[in-house]
């Protein structure tokens, strides 16, 4: 039965995370609308930001999340850290160029690891 109940919290993990991930970033994009006036003059409207869109992030996002729940579910919690060095590292060269992105990055990676540790915990709570 705990095999059964760690395997679901992997796939529970993996294939859900997604929709909470992308969730989570619909929230971080929304911005109020400024319905005050200003006595600004507009003299250019502003270009809208160049979009970039990291290569593979899917299936990293779901590498993530087996990786961070498997570790919480084995006790090992405590190496988690090595996930979100690896992930950082490789992701560095494009993060530092782009701030939109970069945020986008961070706001996605937390949503991720959150939603894999719940899975994780709650794993961990029925199988002990």
């Amino acid at each position: 039965m705990d095999v059964l109940i760690a395997v679901l919290a992997l796939l529970i993990s993996a294939a859900c995370g997604w929709p909470v991930v992308e969730g989570i970033l619909a929230l971080a994009r929304i911005v109020p609308e400024d319905t005050g006036t200003r006595d600004d003059l507009l003299i250019e409207p502003k270009a809208p930001p160049e979009r970039h869109v990291l290569r593979g992030g899917a299936v990293i996002g779901v590498l993530e999340r087996v990786a961070t729940t498997g570790l919480v579910l084995v006790g090992q919690a405590g190496l988690i850290a090595a996930v979100i060095a690896v992930k950082s590292l490789g992701r560095w060269s494009e993060l530092r160029d782009d701030p939109a992105v970069s945020e986008r990055f961070i706001i996605g990676s937390l949503a991720s690891y959150l939603w894999a540790g719940t899975c994780g915990f709650v794993g961990l709570l029925l199988i002990t």
